[in-house]
């Protein structure tokens, strides 16, 4: 028997949760707190497995279609030496198909369209659900995809985990040409990392120390290899996103709570960028837990909600643990045994 549920949240995690949902017969609404999809961004990475969670979902061939493979890409220094291989080969040769790389408008567009195929499930912006009580009592099941600062996880679990800084700031952005250099440059203290978004333009990013503003970002980067000043010299500041980097601390105990709550994405295990797997994590998060709910029909949905942090809970922090490590190794001072470490490194 199927039941009613609202998700918190029209994220790529909220917006595929509230997808999985509708396939097992649930009726869903979504309420998100901005008065405007969030369409901002660079690219998505999707892993293999992510792909492989798009298609049970039915939504998979139509990210297909706006998204490029991601082949080949390299770990550098300033002066453009290359230090390693990503191991992007090696994933492609294990999963039987490569890692996808899709712009965030893309990517919400394919949800979207997906949601709009059932003609029943309704997206409320600018609905502020602070009054998470009064949700839960309404629905079968809340779902809390609404970020690093999820009022349904304060709600729930109070505010012993949260935000927390990771000492650099992030600026991403696009430029309008293929720079043919993709990877990650890594310098004293800061990074710059450039992949394929779109045919004619190259998603962009850049971590540097606290306080650095636009106008000092370009300094960062003076004398690094081609073409990272050529990105920063012709795309228009106005255009960056700024943003400090941030993740969940300390870790969750629990995913779910009473039965009737469970967190995804960002809500439960926000993480740095380093690894990529923000949007993958809540992909699979979104499917475990339609799938969960699914199999067990609204009158066992305590068991469903346990089956589901039993699949996604310890899989989920140990990514986020390792991308929080990633960062500190990447953003350190001490270049040289961070760079003799990445030689080492399977290609």
């Amino acid at each position: 028997m199927a039941g009613t549920a609202v998700v918190v949240g029209a994220g790529v995690g909220g917006l595929a949760t509230a997808i999985g949902l509708r396939r097992a017969g649930w009726q869903v609404s979504v309420l998100e707190r901005r008065t405007e999809l969030e369409r901002y961004g660079a690219a998505f990475a999707l892993h293999p497995t992510a792909q492989d969670a798009l298609d049970r979902l039915g939504v998979g061939e139509a990210v297909r279609r706006r998204a490029v493979p991601y082949r080949s890409a390299q770990v550098r220094t300033p002066d453009g030496r290359v230090l390693a291989q990503l191991p992007l080969e090696r994933v492609e040769r294990k999963a039987g198909r490569p890692e996808l790389l899709i712009s965030r408008p893309y990517l919400i567009d394919a949800l979207l369209a997906a949601l709009d195929t059932f003609g029943d499930v309704t997206v409320t912006l600018g609905e502020d659900a602070a009054d998470t009580a009064a949700l839960s009592a309404g629905h079968d099941l809340l779902v809390g995809a609404d970020g690093l600062r999820s009022a349904v996880r304060t709600a729930c679990s109070g505010t012993d985990s949260g935000p927390r800084k990771v000492g650099s700031v992030a600026w991403i952005g696009t430029a309008d040409f293929e720079g043919g250099v993709h990877g990650e440059t890594w310098g004293k203290g800061r990074f710059f990392g450039m992949t394929p978004v779109e045919p004619g333009r190259t998603n962009w990013y850049a971590a540097v120390p606290e306080g650095t503003t636009a106008a000092g970002l370009r300094d960062c980067f003076a004398g690094w290899h081609d073409p990272i000043p050529r990105i920063l010299t012709d795309t228009d500041p106005a255009s960056w996103i700024r943003y400090e980097m941030r993740h969940l601390y300390p870790a969750l105990p629990t995913f779910v709570h009473d039965g009737r709550v469970a967190l995804v994405g960002d809500a439960a295990h926000a993480m740095t960028p380093n690894l990529g797997q923000g949007a993958c994590t809540a992909i699979l998060d979104a499917e475990a837990l339609a799938r969960a709910v699914g199999r067990h029909g609204r009158t066992r949905l305590p068991d469903a909600l346990r089956a589901y942090d039993r699949e996604r809970r310890r899989s989920a922090q140990r990514i986020a643990f390792a991308s929080r490590n990633l960062h500190r190794f990447v953003s350190t001072e001490h270049t040289w045994l961070r760079d003799t470490a990445a030689r080492l490194l399977p290609g």
